[in-house]
């Protein structure tokens, strides 16, 4: 495993930014993103665009973007006795919740914090027990009261992050921790802008990250409307079922990136599908087909504007939206080629290619 790739991996993951406080997510970014474009955006919502310039003004222009925040929760309301009652911000397994540490971010500062469970020697009537929901469990911060609570600086609004340490499993083929989904694509917009910081490109490069994408693909819409570009690449994390069979088109860990066929909210743009499927082969990139129960922020591109050619270069991982996320090298090296392949191939004829298929 490439250290520095690592290191990068750790420092991103361990970063900690829901939806609408992506603050520290964005900062790291900026930081790795600065002296590697030409310009660098930072809009009124929070999305970070940076642009690498071609030399030639009718380039065509290609975006690829990931999205900064991961899931968590949302203090919604303190208890009497201190405790925390929450909004979960993203999609959560209920089941995956509960006696796990988090990080309760406040204008004060950040505190630990615990999702509560009920000991088994205090459980009851479980045949009459209730589905848990994500909005039913309560936090403990080890408040006495409410006002304590407050004193603390702790509001509604502030937000409630898993904490988790990333760490290599044994053989050292795959990484354990959170936010892979998708911490993922900005370690991947990093690197490549690394790779190509001195290559002249016959396209317009736009890159970087949105904001708000695990509750309805919101931060994305305002920068397609910006920077309108001509087609438009999603860089995301999507859940491998792969832990009870072998599939051909539900995610596989090891076996390449994901090229989404479809999903709920979009059908991938068949000259763009094709185009990316003829790039992996030119370049031996493994890849797999896949079909998804869940979104990307290019769900919301291709309906923006007039309409823009969209897909997704994602990779696998088990258990994601959660405390553990369990992903490979090998697909994230994969993936990072594919997005290198077409950003230094792709140009006027390339998108011609695409939009007559």
């Amino acid at each position: 495993m490439n250290e520095e790739t690592y290191k990068l991996i750790q420092e991103v993951t361990e970063l900690q930014g829901i939806s609408g406080n992506e603050g520290r997510v964005r900062q790291y970014m900026k930081q790795e993103m600065e002296g590697l474009v030409d310009e660098l955006h930072t809009s009124s919502l929070g999305n970070l665009i940076g642009i690498k310039h071609s030399q030639n003004k009718q380039a065509p222009r290609i975006m690829i973007a990931a999205h900064m925040d991961e899931v968590g929760f949302m203090v919604r309301n303190i208890t009497d006795r201190g405790l925390i009652q929450v909004t979960p911000i993203g999609g959560w397994n209920p089941y995956v919740i509960s006696a796990q540490r988090y990080t309760l971010m406040t204008q004060k500062g950040d505190y630990p914090i615990v999702s509560g469970a009920i000991p088994p020697h205090l459980l009851r009537d479980q045949d009459k027990q209730t589905p848990i929901k994500p909005d039913s469990i309560l936090f403990d911060a080890g408040f006495v009261s409410k006002e304590e609570a407050e004193e603390y600086g702790v509001r509604p609004g502030d937000a409630i992050v898993p904490d988790v340490k990333t760490i290599k499993t044994a053989n050292g083929q795959s990484v354990i921790g959170k936010a892979w989904d998708n911490r993922y694509g900005c370690a991947a917009v990093i690197e490549v802008l690394r790779a190509i910081k001195d290559e002249v490109l016959d396209s317009e490069l736009i890159i970087g990250a949105s904001v708000q994408e695990e509750v309805g693909l919101r931060g994305i819409r305002g920068a397609i409307h910006e920077f309108k570009p001509d087609i438009f690449i999603a860089v995301d994390c999507s859940p491998a079922n792969d832990t009870e069979k072998a599939t051909s088109s539900e995610g596989q860990l090891g076996k390449g990136f994901l090229l989404r066929i479809q999903d709920p909210g979009m059908i991938t743009h068949k000259g763009l599908r094709e185009y990316i499927e003829d790039q992996a082969k030119e370049e031996s990139i493994p890849y797999q087909y896949f079909f998804s129960k869940g979104g990307t922020d290019a769900g919301a591109a291709h309906v923006m504007n007039n309409g823009v050619p969209s897909a997704v270069i994602g990779v696998p991982a088990r258990y994601i939206h959660g405390h553990q996320s369990l992903y490979t090298l090998a697909d994230y090296q994969a993936a990072k080629d594919m997005l290198l392949a077409l950003i230094r191939n792709f140009d006027q004829e390339a998108l011609l290619t695409i939009k007559n298929a």
